[in-house]
């Protein structure tokens, strides 16, 4: 659907059991104790990567301040974050929409992904790994293989968000993890399309381990290998990808 079309509603949009989207949506109830903002952009930002609100649907300010019983400023404050992430667009006298994925910038994101994670790799054999994150990491793949065998899509890829953080965070370089979770937004939201894969997931699995064992190992060239191999599976599946949900993209 072009953007210029009839937007969609979050509550016109039917879930596969045909209840309306926006209202099947578990939002979590707001911590009184954290920053209001936060929370709420953290529930959109996922509700928009699992595609629960899909691209091209209008999301409303004061929707959300109700959703959340939130005031106008912290709702405005999660928007302000999401547009920065490009996770939704602003149209003037329109609304805010969520953003269609752009191959453009889905390669974009790749190539510096790409470049943060080969360098996160190479410093991390050259400094070597302290054992607290190695156990860390450890932990990680431990709960993935758990979430293979047990097709918990959602906890699978919660854990590649842990294992590839965790990396950037052991760098020392705290805008290595910052940028690294950034640019990973525009490229997140593919992951729905793929992780249902039992396979597809036990290959990751096996990716992260690879990573892993070459780091423990100081093998620089081996390390920047398997990381590349990793990073760029998502280019070679980007065509069918694109073919099978043209709705989701520009």
């Amino acid at each position: 659907m072009p953007m210029d079309d009839a937007p969609k509603s979050p509550d016109k949009i039917a879930t596969a059991d045909g209840e309306p989207g926006f209202a099947a949506i578990a939002f979590p109830p707001l911590d009184l104790t954290r920053p209001a903002g936060e929370q709420i952009f953290a529930a959109l930002k996922s509700a928009i990567l699992t595609t629960e609100l899909p691209p091209g649907c209008l999301i409303s300010e004061n929707e959300i301040g109700q959703r959340f019983g939130a005031s106008r400023t912290p709702v405005r404050e999660a928007f302000t974050q999401l547009r920065t992430d490009g996770l939704i667009v602003t149209r003037p006298s329109r609304g805010n929409y969520v953003s269609r994925l752009s191959e453009a910038r889905i390669r974009e994101a790749q190539f510096i992904r790409e470049a943060l994670e080969l360098a996160n790799v190479t410093r991390l054999c050259e400094r070597g790994l302290p054992d607290a994150v190695i156990g860390e990491l450890t932990g990680i793949l431990d709960i993935q293989g758990r979430a293979v065998a047990e097709g918990d899509t959602l906890g699978f890829q919660a854990q590649d968000d842990r294992f590839h953080t965790t990396l950037a965070r052991a760098t020392g370089f705290e805008r290595a993890e910052t940028l690294l979770i950034r640019e990973k937004a525009a490229l997140d939201r593919l992951r729905v399309f793929s992780l249902g894969d039992t396979d597809h997931m036990t290959r990751l699995l096996e990716e992260h381990r690879a990573i892993l064992d070459a780091i423990r190992g100081r093998d620089t060239d081996r390390a920047v290998e398997a990381m590349r191999t990793h990073l760029r599976s998502i280019l070679s599946a980007l065509s069918s990808l694109i073919a099978a949900h043209t709705d989701f993209f520009e």
